[in-house]
């Protein structure tokens, strides 16, 4: 208290004594003036003069003043005197002119050519501008001619407290973390007050809070703001108004202000788990349902924001972890659950998984209030769908041999509806792929018949396509491909490979070979052909020619005697 009631007594006192400093050159001299207009001749006179002259003279020259200051924002009925002139080669006769020249001569300091009173014609302003420099002259009156060199000087203009502080990079925004700890710099504010930073306290600043306790504090002389309460949530408030203020005169009464807001918002930290919507989801899907396809989405909200709030999604228990799989959709945190395998609902009509929601992204400073990661059960129900017929095999091979009889059973196709229903089946066979209808097939049991003879020297393999379709709905249709083999039968007679036309000389000798033979077979035996070569009847007693068989399939014709 002792200290405070000091400065505001140096407050209250300082604006006194720099008008006893500005009034103090004119009180002070004008004895000085007056003692110097002595009649002419007078001793006594010019002795006193002399005294005060070696008091006064502050260099060599003659010029005598003290420095001169003016009050800025006076303003009063007269100019206010701000100081005067006077050299020691004045006499008092007025033979002396004093003239004033430089910044604002003539216009804001005008002087008194006689005296050298110099007054100010205008109010100041030291914010726009502290000091003038001008120089002073002293010449005779008649002549003009100088009587002492010029000199300059220069006449401050005296701070008082005119300007409030101001924040010029206002208004302010910054943000801090959630859940920080008392103390956490949050950002610094900046006035700047015009006033004369040397001078008093007129530009001394002291910053505080109007606006925005308890939640928030600022130093009083560095403008820093920091957090006053720990563990501000964002979830339940995330933007603060703070009103700050600075107050000049060292704060102290009387002292001007200025304000600023300053926004602050608080930042996300991971402080939140995701928490399922609801503990318990219920899906039904049919069984003919595509692969990949969704079939559900559960949601696991978290009340943190951007990258705190990402979670992924897991199966962790349950009897269908091969059959389903769960993904996160990442624009809306979704969890959404797809098939992986096919669905059947003859053989499983529900499953029961436990899905889990975890935080992707973990601060370990919240570690201790986990888990971050939340639980809910899915169940699902497969629903009947109305499937085609299923054969009793992805494909069918059927032999038959080419001799075989009109309408003789070839094989049979089996096929049933998997539906509870049990829809009956009918067969058919698709023409596009039998366009010579050499088969048929009984649309009750599926038997397949032939319709026309069979060459299997033309034709080896016949592929045919046969058709289920459920009598109770047409459009549940399966189709099934049959190969068929006609096996070989020996139905073709053999032939010569190709006409053959022998010559033999007259000289040839018994053993000779005229000419090798061979013959061909369209059928095709298991064991290969074997064939059998002789002479025509006709021939057989011919006494020159002989036929000889050769490895293989060949036989020579052969000179028997040379009795040509």
């Amino acid at each position: 208290m002792p200290e405070r009631l000091t400065e505001m007594l140096m407050d209250t006192w300082t604006p006194l004594i720099i008008l006893w400093i500005t009034v103090l050159p004119s009180i002070y001299m004008a004895p000085m003036n007056q003692s110097q207009v002595l009649p002419s001749g007078s001793s006594t006179g010019l002795k006193r003069l002399s005294e005060e002259q070696r008091v006064l003279n502050r260099s060599k020259r003659g010029w005598v003043w003290n420095q001169m200051f003016v009050l800025e924002e006076f303003s009063g009925p007269e100019p206010i005197l701000v100081g005067r002139l006077h050299t020691d080669l004045d006499p008092g006769s007025s033979k002396i002119k004093y003239i004033l020249s430089g910044d604002g001569a003539g216009t804001i300091f005008v002087i008194n050519d006689k005296t050298g009173d110099i007054h100010a014609m205008k109010r100041l302003d030291r914010e726009e501008k502290a000091e003038y420099t001008l120089t002073a002259q002293a010449v005779d009156r008649d002549t003009n001619q100088p009587l002492e060199p010029p000199s300059e000087f220069i006449i401050k203009v005296q701070d008082i407290n005119d300007n409030a502080p101001e924040f010029v990079d206002g208004p302010y925004h910054a943000t801090v973390p959630e859940m920080s700890v008392v103390g956490t710099f949050v950002t610094k504010v900046t006035a700047t007050d015009a006033d004369d930073p040397v001078y008093g306290n007129s530009a001394k600043l002291v910053y505080s809070i109007l606006e925005g306790q308890p939640y928030f504090s600022i130093e009083p002389h560095t403008a820093i703001i920091k957090t006053a309460l720990p563990n501000m949530d964002r979830e339940a408030k995330e933007e603060y108004f703070v009103v700050i203020q600075a107050k000049d005169m060292g704060g102290h009464m009387g002292g001007l202000s200025g304000t600023t807001t300053v926004t602050i918002t608080l930042t996300d930290v991971n402080d939140n788990p995701p928490k399922f919507a609801q503990s318990l989801y219920h899906f039904s899907v049919m069984e003919d349902v595509a692969l990949g396809e969704p079939i559900g989405r559960v949601k696991a909200n978290d009340l943190d924001i951007g990258e705190n709030a990402k979670s992924s999604y897991d199966i962790i228990e349950g009897d269908g972890m091969d059959i389903f799989e769960i993904t996160t959709d990442a624009q809306t945190q979704d969890g959404i659950i797809r098939v992986r395998k096919p669905l059947d609902f003859e053989t499983k009509k529900s499953y029961t998984l436990k899905v889990e929601a975890a935080n992707i992204h973990i601060d370990p400073r919240f570690i201790s209030g986990g888990p971050f990661k939340d639980t809910a059960t899915v169940k699902i129900v497969v629903e009947d769908a109305d499937e085609p017929p299923v054969f009793s095999s992805p494909t069918y091979l059927l032999e038959v041999h080419e001799n075989a009889a009109l309408n003789s059973v070839l094989g049979q196709v089996t096929a049933h509806d998997p539906d509870v229903s049990s829809s009956p089946i009918r067969f058919s066979i698709d023409r596009h792929t039998d366009l010579e209808r050499q088969f048929n097939i009984n649309a009750e049991d599926g038997k397949i018949t032939l319709a026309t003879p069979l060459d299997r020297e033309t034709s080896m393999w016949h592929n045919i396509t046969i058709v289920a379709t459920e009598t109770r709905n047409h459009s549940q249709v399966s189709r099934v491909p049959v190969a068929i083999k006609v096996l070989d039968v020996n139905d073709n007679a053999p032939e010569f490979a190709s006409e053959h036309e022998a010559f033999l000389c007259e000289n040839g000798k018994p053993g000779q070979v005229i000419q090798i033979v061979s013959a061909i077979d369209k059928d095709d035996p298991k064991n290969g052909h074997y064939f059998l070569y002789s002479l025509l009847p006709e021939m057989v007693n011919n006494p020159n020619f002989t036929i000889k068989k050769n490895e293989g399939i060949t036989y020579s014709l052969l000179i028997k005697h040379s009795s040509f």
